[in-house]
C-alpha cells in the first residue's frame, strides 16, 4: 500500500482520467521535482546558517584555523551532508512504484555519500595542511606527503565502500582479487609505492626539509627545497628555475644537504693559492728586516728570528751557507701572515677551525690552503668575504718575494725567444 503522501497525488491523476502507469510516471516525475527543489531550498538554508556561523567564529577566534577551513569550502561541503540525509528518506517514497530504479537511486546516493564524506576529508585536510605551515614547527615539514598519504588511505578505504555498494558483495571478495591482480597493481602504481616508501623515509630520517639547500647533480639541482610531495620534491635553483626530482630518488642515490653549514656557526672557506716553487727561498738579515714593517707578523719575526739566532749561535753553525743551522723561509713568514690577517678578520668564525696548511707539491706548484669559516653564511655575503680575502693575500704576495703560478702566456714566450 502507498505512502499517504504519495497515494494522495497519485489519486488525483487517476481521477483526471489518465490511465495507472501514466498516472505512476507523473507522480514520481512531479514528486522528484518537488523533492529536489524542497533539498535544493534546504541545502541554501543550512549553507546560510554555517557561513553565519563561520563569519561569527572567525571573528571572535584568535588563531587563523577557520579562516583556511572558509578558504577551501569545508562549510560548503558540511552544509550537503544534511540535503542529501534528506533525500535517502524522500527519493524511496517518489520511486515507491519502480522498485528496481529505487534500488538503483539508493546506491547512487549511497555512492554520493561516500565521495561528499572523502571530499570533505579532503578539505579539512588541506586547510589543516595549510594552517599548519604557518607554524614555524611545521614550517619546514613535509605536510603535504603526509596530506597525501593519509587520501591514499582515504580513497582506498572509499573506493572499496563503493565497490561493495555498487556489486553488494562483501569487501572480502574485494581483497581476494586484488591479491589476485597484485602484480599487475605493483606495476601500474610502482611510483606512487617507491614514492610513499621514500616519503616516509625521508620523514621519519629527517633527510630533507622544506627551505633545505640541497646539491643533487644527478638531476641538475642546486637550490632550496620549496615543496616535498608523495611523488616527487621541488627545488628552487639559484636561477630561479623549478628542478623537479622523484621523491625516491632521495633515498636511492646520493646528495648533498648543505642544512648542516646552516645550523652552524659559519660557511667553509677551502681555497688554496698555487705558489710558484721557483720563487720559495730563504730570508736573509735584510729580508727579515724589511718584513718587520708588517705590523701582523712583527711581534712573531722579532721573537722567532731571536730564538733562531740564539740556536745557530748555540750550534756555532756556518752561516756563509743559508742552508744551514735554522732559517725562516718567505712561504713560511707569509704562512703565518695569513693566520694573523684571519685572526683578525672580522667576517671570520674564530670559534670554528681556523688553519693555513701547505699542501703537497704539485706539477704547478705548492698550494697553500685556507681552511676557515665566514661568520656570513649568506651566500652572496660568504663570496664577498673569500673575495675580499684572496684580493688581499694576492697583492700582498710581492712584499714576501712569492709568485703565484700562471701557465707561460704567448706574449712571455716571444719575449724570451
Amino acid at each position: 500500500m502507498k505512502d499517504l503522501t504519495v497515494s494522495i497525488l497519485y489519486d488525483y491523476l487517476l481521477k483526471t482520467g489518465i490511465s495507472e502507469n501514466l498516472a505512476s510516471y507523473l507522480n514520481m516525475g512531479i514528486l522528484l521535482i518537488l523533492i529536489f527543489v524542497l533539498v535544493f531550498i534546504l541545502d541554501l538554508i543550512v549553507w546560510k546558517i554555517l557561513r553565519s556561523i563561520s563569519v561569527k567564529l572567525a571573528r571572535k577566534s584568535k588563531t587563523n584555523f577557520d579562516n583556511f577551513l572558509v578558504t577551501h569550502k569545508v562549510p560548503r561541503n558540511v552544509a550537503h551532508i544534511l540535503p542529501l540525509i534528506l533525500l535517502f528518506d524522500l527519493v524511496p517514497m517518489a520511486l515507491v512504484d519502480f522498485e528496481y530504479a529505487g534500488k538503483i537511486a539508493e546506491k547512487v546516493l549511497q555512492v554520493l555519500f561516500v565521495v561528499l564524506a572523502i571530499t570533505v576529508i579532503k578539505k579539512l585536510l588541506r586547510s589543516t595542511n595549510d594552517y599548519l605551515k604557518t607554524k614555524p614547527r611545521f614550517r619546514d615539514k613535509p605536510m603535504d606527503s603526509y596530506v597525501q598519504v593519509f587520501m591514499i588511505f582515504a580513497w582506498i578505504l572509499g573506493v572499496l565502500t563503493i565497490f561493495a555498494i555498487v556489486t553488494e558483495a562483501s569487501v572480502w571478495k574485494f581483497f581476494t582479487a586484488l591479491g589476485a591482480g597484485s602484480a599487475i597493481i605493483l606495476l601500474l602504481f610502482k611510483d606512487s609505492i617507491l614514492g610513499l616508501v621514500a616519503s616516509i623515509q625521508v620523514s621519519i630520517n629527517d633527510m630533507v626539509r622544506i627551505g633545505d639547500w640541497i646539491t643533487f647533480e644527478k638531476y641538475g639541482a642546486d637550490g632550496d627545497v620549496v615543496e616535498i610531495t608523495l611523488a616527487t620534491v621541488k627545488v628552487q635553483n639559484f636561477d630561479k628555475t623549478i628542478t623537479t626530482i622523484p621523491t625516491y630518488a632521495l633515498i636511492s642515490d646520493s646528495f648533498k644537504n648543505w642544512r648542516g653549514m646552516q645550523d652552524s656557526g659559519g660557511r667553509r672557506i677551502k681555497r688554496a693559492l698555487i705558489i710558484s716553487q721557483k720563487s720559495i727561498h730563504f730570508l736573509s738579515d735584510s729580508d727579515v728586516d724589511e718584513l718587520q714593517k708588517i705590523e701582523l707578523i712583527q711581534p712573531y719575526l722579532s721573537t722567532r728570528n731571536q730564538q733562531i739566532s740564539e740556536y745557530n749561535e748555540h750550534k756555532n753553525a756556518n752561516k756563509d751557507l743559508a742552508i744551514n743551522g735554522r732559517n725562516l723561509t718567505n712561504i713560511g713568514v707569509f704562512r703565518k701572515y695569513i693566520t694573523e690577517y684571519l685572526e683578525h678578520h672580522s667576517a671570520i668564525n674564530k670559534g670554528m677551525t681556523l688553519m693555513v696548511r701547505q699542501l703537497a707539491p704539485t706539477s704547478q706548484g705548492i698550494p697553500l690552503e685556507i681552511y676557515a669559516f665566514s661568520a656570513d653564511k649568506r651566500w652572496e655575503n660568504y663570496e664577498y668575504v673569500m673575495a675580499d680575502i684572496f684580493d688581499h693575500l694576492l697583492a700582498a704576495l710581492p712584499f714576501f718575494k712569492l709568485q703565484v703560478f700562471e701557465l707561460p702566456t704567448s706574449l712571455e714566450a716571444e719575449t724570451k725567444s
